[in-house]
């Protein structure tokens, strides 16, 4: 029930109309491509020397030996909790509680600063054997703490409501923790270890799924994901990774090479699906006898309760996308006419709508756009934006040959009131700098309740967790296409609304085969590449448009996405729920940036002091509820629209 044993990667009807949102993609005088340095700005503008891009994480641990040294430390302080609290849980009073609550917490954040320089170590090479040993390490004690500390969790989710009044009237230092104590056990009295057995056999459980994602982002970065060469039309050979294989498909005018690329990946994940299938299906079994073990039906039951949503709100958002996935068709048919094709294949869904789709685009650049975006924000995002670029907390280049993963994260640093660290593998490319922007929004989410609460509520669920990071994307395309010429806009916006089918039809997808993977792997012991492929194509055909002509045979591309092997199960329909209240909450901003500050800049700060729906409520008046995904929907339909006016205009210029 703990929510803080191991740090994470670690969101009234509210839109009567989509009208007013319209202001921010309302036509704009053409302009020029402006310079860099040109925008006026109210607050300190970027020194693009002073930005760094490797990681120094010397501020956590100066070398090996004194991160082993601190291992050591913990090790003692987990026995101190264990020897000390025990005997006194037996009666347990409210000061008592109150002392090892604070001890507790002294230890998680210990453990949480320890995994963070261990996780980010390994990131930068995943075949380091010493970070992955480490890393291992640390999960094990996480795990050994877990079992000794499971007397707190067993009681803590057994008092009678009678009791923790009680408890909290003896001891007034206890309010400050009162809303953390409701949120990880009070709440979960129904969904408790049975005793100190039961909980040890549980951490052991949780303990081989941690190992079970470490192998699994090991294999995807050194195997899944490495799909071999293929002979460009040059005569160049080009070897596919992680990171080339999206630069080809962004950059390469010519489709020849990008269905080589495709071609040659879509099969070899075929040939590595039995493999990954062997060691999800273990994944699976665990993370669902994980969760009945604690009186839920199934691990996606224990999601939906951990995140105070049900199942019924995630089919009714999965339904709206279903059914509506057709507006996207005027944004495929955009692209199969820019692109001067009869028919969009895989393959074409990701070239630059650009006549230089291969440009790069200084990374110092891209930092001082982002800036910009940021002008009407509360200057507090500018304080932690140039805090995080300058301070060597954003380690940037892609270096695949040398192990380092794909992808991108943020960590927060709030157990030290620092700002987050930041992984990327930026090439340059337009997603990049909405990469960049979107790690960023996590970093002053973090930031933000880092300074404000205490370490304990230092967190939210992923859906909350993700808002900031796309309201943030939100900013940056607004910015282009009120300050950009017209080809720079139609390439970004484009781009942008690629992202929204991504959001609303594969992140809902991927959860969605989770699901149905899980209870496949529960009804047999032998799980093949097949299978799971056959469920992923048949799936993926109830989201996916007719516009397209896919491949014949069955996709193979569940095998390397990180987030299904995640002990964090279903994780992407996170993606698509935030994005949705993200899309509200601009319209709000668009409407009044003033009154929306005040509010967003509180959201972002009171951490898990209150509950997700409450927050929600409380500063914007949001629902989870039907009208919210529909009205998503409705404003991507508004951006495709603006998008064929910028065309049209760039067309009558030119």
């Amino acid at each position: 029930m703990k929510q803080k044993t191991i740090a994470g990667l670690i969101a009234i009807v509210m839109i009567a109309s989509v009208a007013a949102f319209s202001g921010c993609i309302e036509e704009k005088a053409s302009k020029p491509t402006p310079e860099i340095s040109s925008e006026i700005l109210t607050f300190e503008k970027l020194n693009i020397s002073n930005a760094t891009t490797t990681w120094n994480l010397s501020f956590l641990f100066g070398s090996r030996e004194e991160a082993l040294a601190e291992f050591d430390e913990i090790k003692l302080s987990s026995e101190y909790i264990n020897e000390t609290y025990r005997p006194k849980f037996d009666n347990l009073t409210g000061t008592d509680l109150l002392n090892y609550l604070e001890d507790e917490k002294n230890f998680l954040i210990s453990l949480d600063v320890l995994w963070i320089y261990a996780y980010a170590q390994n990131s930068l090479d995943v075949n380091d054997e010493f970070f992955e040993t480490f890393l291992s390490d640390i999960q094990d004690l996480a795990t050994e703490h877990d079992k000794a500390t499971s007397f707190a969790t067993i009681k803590l989710t057994s008092i009678s409501k009678v009791e923790w009044d009680q408890i909290f009237a003896e001891e007034p230092g206890l309010g400050r923790y009162k809303s953390y104590l409701e949120s990880s056990y009070i709440r979960f009295v129904d969904h408790r270890p049975q005793n100190e057995s039961h909980a040890a056999f549980l951490a052991d459980i949780s303990n081989q799924r941690m190992k079970l994602e470490t192998d699994a982002l090991k294999e995807i970065t050194n195997n899944v994901t490495v799909a071999g060469n293929i002979t460009l039309d040059n005569g160049e050979e080009y070897a596919i990774n992680s990171q080339s294989y999206y630069s080809l498909l962004s950059t390469d005018t010519n489709r020849n090479n990008r269905r080589k690329c495709s071609d040659k990946r879509f099969y070899h994940l075929i040939t590595e699906s039995d493999k990954m299938a062997k060691l999800y299906s273990e994944k699976a079994k665990l993370d669902d006898r994980y969760a009945r073990e604690l009186n839920y039906t199934d691990s996606y039951d224990a999601k939906m309760f951990s995140y105070y949503l049900t199942k019924e709100q995630i089919d009714d958002m999965n339904s709206v996308f279903k059914e509506r996935k057709d507006v996207f068709d005027g944004y495929l048919t955009f692209r199969k006419d820019k692109l001067g094709l009869d028919q969009l294949r895989p393959y074409d869904l990701f070239l630059q709508l650009m006549d230089e789709p291969d440009q790069k685009y200084n990374y110092t650049d891209a930092l001082v756009e982002i800036q910009q975006s940021y002008s009407q924000m509360d200057p507090v995002f500018n304080d932690i934006f140039l805090k995080t670029v300058t301070g060597n907390f954003m380690d940037v280049y892609p270096d695949p040959e040398s192990g380092k993963q794909p992808g991108g994260y943020c960590i927060a640093l709030c157990a030290l009131k620092a700002p987050s660290i930041i992984f990327m593998n930026y090439k340059g490319l337009i997603l990049d700098k909405k990469t960049i922007t979107h790690e960023l929004g996590h970093g002053i989410n973090f930031y933000l309740m880092g300074n404000t609460v205490d370490f304990l509520y230092c967190g939210g669920t992923e859906y909350e967790m993700e808002i900031p990071a796309t309201f943030n994307e939100e900013l940056f395309v607004d910015h282009v296409i009120e300050k950009y010429d017209e080809e720079t806009a139609v390439a970004v916006l484009s781009q942008h609304i690629g992202e929204y089918q991504n959001y609303f039809t594969l992140q809902p997808l991927i959860t969605e085969f989770e699901y149905e993977a899980h209870e496949l792997c529960a009804e047999q012991d032998n799980i093949s590449g097949a299978d799971l492929n056959s469920l992923w194509t048949n799936l993926s055909k109830e989201y996916r448009s007719d516009l397209i002509e896919h491949y014949g045979e069955d996709s193979a591309k569940w095998t390397y996405i990180n987030h299904i092997y995640f002990t964090n199960n279903y994780y992407t329909f996170n993606y698509a729920v935030s994005k949705a209240i993200t899309l509200s909450l601009f319209k709000k901003y668009k409407e009044d940036p003033e009154e929306f500050n005040k509010n967003y800049i509180e959201y972002l700060s009171v951490g898990t002091t209150s509950t997700p729906p409450e927050k929600l409520k409380k500063y914007f008046g949001i629902e989870m509820d039907r009208e919210l995904f529909e009205d998503a929907m409705d404003i991507v339909e508004l951006r495709i629209n603006k998008l064929n006016e910028l065309e049209n205009k760039q067309a009558s210029n030119s």
